[in-house]
């Protein structure tokens, strides 16, 4: 049996989708499931990469994941974002760890992000962990539209060598996630019978600014870090909103995969 398959989901991502690939080229397999409205031609980069590319109608990422897995044959598993990519100590770390027969059967991999072109070091971005490497057969992604987490049956550790996200490089980037985002977001909370309060509105996104400006140290990332925060503050606000919009035009709870 081979050692590890990097499972990564492909959307419009050409500018960035090579240097993860070029990060990973090492593994056993590496399996691209591109998104049917991929236009911009990163599904070609990633055949230049590896001839394990499907294309598969996008529901939301958890969906596409757990359809995917199960078709996986290594012991273990790498799930990558397109716009992520290795340090060359991870790269290290994982080959260790997946011959190591005593290893865990899941890993928390510290991510560092960059923002508008710059690495954030504080605004706790800093202490981002994702579990990301775990043994194939022990791992399923929860059914939610957004922000789903694998849930392994096992022992997870972590893993401090760090993997990057070069993630929002414009205005446009952000908000056009931020509205994917927050719709889902708030379908998933009103589907689980959340409601929006006043504090929801009011307080809620003030305190996320102050505590990733203030006491995330935010305010040492300089502009960077205040757009970040101030951004981050907005979405929350945004979340509950359509919170409060589901519930007062009495929208039906939805299937995740509707």
């Amino acid at each position: 049996m081979n050692d590890l398959t990097v499972l990564i989901l492909v959307p419009n991502a050409r500018d960035r989708i090579e240097r993860c690939l070029e990060s990973v080229r090492w593994a056993d397999d590496i399996f691209c499931v591109v998104d049917p409205k991929c236009s911009d031609g990163s599904d070609e980069a990633a055949r230049s990469f590896t001839s394990h590319v499907v294309v598969h109608e996008y529901i939301n990422a958890a969906a596409q994941r757990n359809w995917a897995l199960p078709q996986i044959t290594t012991e273990w598993t790498l799930v990558l974002d397109a716009d992520e990519f290795l340090s060359e100590a991870l790269m290290d770390r994982i080959k260790r760890v997946i011959k190591d027969s005593t290893s865990l059967d899941g890993y928390d991999i510290l991510r560092h992000s960059y923002f508008f072109g710059k690495l954030i070091k504080h605004c706790g971005w800093h202490h981002d962990y994702n579990l990301r490497l775990f043994r194939t057969a022990k791992g399923h992604y929860l059914d939610r539209r957004v922000h789903s987490k694998v849930v392994v049956e096992g022992t997870v550790g972590k893993i401090n060598e760090v993997m990057y996200h070069d993630t929002y490089r414009t205005f446009d980037e952000y908000f056009a996630t931020s509205m994917r985002f927050t719709t889902w977001g708030a379908q998933d909370a009103y589907d689980r019978g959340k409601r929006t309060r006043l504090i929801d509105l009011t307080l809620r996104p003030v305190q996320k600014f102050f505590k990733m400006y203030l006491w995330r140290l935010g305010f040492l990332d300089g502009y960077h870090g205040a757009v970040l925060c101030g951004l981050s503050a907005f979405s929350v606000f945004l979340k509950y909103a359509k919170i409060w919009n589901l519930h007062r035009t009495g929208a039906p709870k939805t299937p995740v995969n509707d």
